[in-house]
C-alpha cells in the first residue's frame, strides 16, 4: 500500500468585535429578529455609499502585527463579484491585490514540539448574510437574513504547512486563543463568530509537489473540522490508491453520514472579477500607526502562560491549560486576588471549572454559577482546616446548586471540620477495638490497611474529621497497644 501525506491549510473568518457594521451603523449584536439590522448600505441598494468602519481596520490591524505580518503601506478594497441569495450586492467588498496584511506566521506548540505555520494573508472584508432552510419535511423554501449582511470580517489565509489532525486541532485553539486575547472578537464559533474552512489534499510520502486541493465548508466547531479531515483523508486515499484523480472542488460537511459532499467546482481569483472599488478610496498605514498598534498589545498568551509560571510557581502543563482561554486565565487570577494559593485554585479550575465548560460546547464562563471569590474562599477554607477536602466537594456542589457562599454553606448544614481531638478519640478507639484484625496488620509493617480505619472513623463523623489528625490517632492507639 503507498504512504501518503496529509497537507492541510485554513481559511480562518472571524467576526470583528464591533458595535456597528463595517461599511456603515447598523448594529452587528446577534440574535435579534430577522431583518430588523439592515439599512440601504447593507441592502445594497441604489445610490447608497459605504464608509468604512475606523474601530474594524483597527482590529485588524492589531491581528495582523500579533500574526507577524508585513504590514501593506497602502491598501485597497476591492469588489469580489458573485451570486449568493445572501449577499444582496451580488459582490462582496473585500481585499485581493492589496492586503492588509502578508508574509506572517504563528508559533504554537503539538506536545513538546513547536511548530509554524506561516500565514499567507489576512485581510478585511464584510460578511454575508444567512440562508435560512426549513426542516418541515416537503418545504420547497428557503429564507434570508440580512442581519449579518455587512459585520466585519476578517479573513486569516495559511500556507499549507500542517500534515495531521492532531496538528490542525493545536492549531485551531493556539489561533482562537489569540484571536480572544487580542479581544479582536469573542470567537464564539456557536454564533458563527469564528469559522474554520479547511483546505487538504494529500500527496505521496516523500514528495514536494503538492495534491490537488479540496476546500471544505460548513464546519461549525474544531470537532467537525477534525471528523471532516479524517474522512477526507479516507475519501481522497482511496481515490488515488485506485488510480482515480481528486477533483479540486469546494465540498460541504454532511454531519448525519459524517462524510463531505460536493458543493461545486473550486472557482479560482480571476472567476470572481476583482476590481477596485469605485467608492473607498486607498488606505496609508505608515510606521506611526503600525508602531502605536504595537506598543498596545495586550499580554498574549505564550507570555502568560510563561508569567503563570514563574510568578505562580505552576507547572507548564497547568500553566498551558490555564491561558489557553483568556476568561479562564482571569477566573484564575480574579480567585487569586481573594486568596494567594495558586496551585490549589489552579487545580480546582482545571477540575471542576473546565469540566463544566466542557460538558456543553455552548457554555460561557460567564454564565458559571460560583463566582471567583467564592471559589477561593472554598480553597481558603480547606487550606485553614475548616472543612476537609472531601467536605470541600460537598460544599461545592451546594455552591453549583446555587445555595449561596461557601461559609454559609458549611454554617448551615454543620459541615465545620472536627479539629478537637478529644471528640474524634474515642471514636478512634471504638475503632481500632472492633477491627483487631486490621490492626494486626498494620503492627506487622503493611501501612496501608490504615486506611480502611481512617475510613470508618471518617464515616462516623461524617467526613468532617481531619484525615490527617485521624491518621495521627490511630498509629498513636495502635503503638499504645501491649
Amino acid at each position: 500500500m503507498t504512504a501518503f501525506e496529509t497537507v492541510i491549510g485554513f481559511e480562518i473568518h472571524t467576526e470583528l468585535l464591533t458595535r456597528s457594521k463595517v461599511w456603515c451603523g447598523c448594529s452587528t449584536q446577534f440574535g435579534q429578529p430577522p431583518n430588523t439590522q439592515v439599512c440601504p448600505i447593507c441592502l445594497g441598494l441604489p445610490g447608497s455609499l459605504p464608509v468604512l468602519n475606523r474601530r474594524a481596520l483597527e482590529l485588524a490591524l492589531r491581528a495582523c502585527v500579533a500574526l507577524n505580518c508585513r504590514i501593506a503601506p497602502v491598501i485597497q478594497f476591492e469588489r469580489k463579484n458573485y451570486y449568493y441569495p445572501d449577499l444582496p450586492k451580488n459582490y462582496q467588498i473585500s481585499q485581493l491585490r492589496k492586503n492588509l496584511g502578508e508574509a506572517g506566521w504563528l508559533e504554537f506548540q503539538v506536545g513538546d514540539e513547536t511548530r509554524r505555520v506561516r500565514i499567507n494573508n489576512v485581510h478585511l472584508e464584510e460578511d454575508a448574510g444567512k440562508n435560512i432552510h426549513p426542516e418541515t419535511p416537503g418545504a420547497d423554501y428557503s429564507l434570508v437574513d440580512l442581519n449579518r449582511a455587512g459585520t466585519p470580517l476578517l479573513e486569516i489565509v495559511t500556507e499549507p504547512d500542517l500534515r495531521s489532525a492532531a496538528e490542525a486541532a493545536a492549531f485551531m485553539n493556539a489561533m482562537k486563543s489569540l484571536l480572544e486575547y487580542l479581544e479582536v472578537s469573542d470567537c464564539n464559533m456557536h454564533e458563527g463568530r469564528l469559522r474554520f474552512e479547511l483546505n487538504i489534499s494529500q500527496r505521496r510520502a516523500g514528495e514536494e509537489r503538492l495534491g490537488t486541493k479540496v476546500e471544505v465548508k460548513n464546519l461549525n466547531s474544531m470537532k467537525t473540522v477534525l471528523r471532516c479531515i479524517d474522512a477526507e483523508e479516507d475519501r481522497q486515499r482511496d481515490l488515488l490508491e485506485s488510480g482515480e484523480s481528486v477533483i479540486q472542488e469546494t465540498r460541504l460537511w454532511d454531519e448525519p453520514s459524517g462524510r463531505t459532499r460536493a458543493m461545486r467546482s473550486k472557482e479560482v481569483a480571476h472567476d470572481y472579477r476583482y476590481f477596485p472599488d469605485p467608492d473607498l478610496v486607498e488606505i496609508h498605514v505608515d510606521e506611526a500607526w503600525v508602531g502605536r498598534v504595537r506598543a498596545e498589545l495586550p499580554e498574549l498568551p505564550d507570555a502568560r502562560r510563561r508569567r503563570f509560571v514563574e510568578q505562580y510557581g505552576l507547572t507548564d502543563y497547568s500553566a498551558g491549560v490555564l491561558t489557553a482561554r483568556k476568561p479562564v486565565a482571569e477566573y484564575f487570577e480574579s480567585a487569586l486576588r481573594s486568596h494567594a494559593n495558586p496551585v490549589g485554585i489552579g487545580n480546582w479550575v482545571i477540575n471542576e471549572v473546565l469540566r463544566w465548560l466542557g460538558e456543553d460546547p455552548d457554555r460561557e464562563l460567564a454564565d458559571y454559577p460560583v463566582a471567583a471569590h467564592d471559589l477561593a474562599v472554598l480553597v481558603r477554607m480547606i487550606d485553614e482546616a475548616t472543612i476537609s477536602g472531601k467536605i470541600a466537594k460537598e460544599v461545592y456542589k451546594a455552591m453549583m446548586a446555587g445555595e449561596g457562599a461557601p461559609e454559609a454553606i458549611v454554617k448551615a448544614h454543620g459541615l465545620v471540620q472536627i479539629t478537637d481531638t478529644s471528640e474524634i478519640e474515642p471514636i478512634v478507639a471504638r475503632v481500632v477495638a472492633e477491627n483487631p484484625d486490621t490492626v494486626a496488620k498494620i503492627r506487622a509493617g503493611k501501612d496501608k490497611a490504615i486506611m480502611a480505619l481512617v475510613g470508618q472513623v471518617m464515616k462516623e463523623t461524617r467526613g468532617k474529621a481531619n484525615p490527617q489528625t485521624v491518621n495521627e490517632l490511630i498509629r498513636s492507639r495502635i503503638d499504645e497497644m501491649v
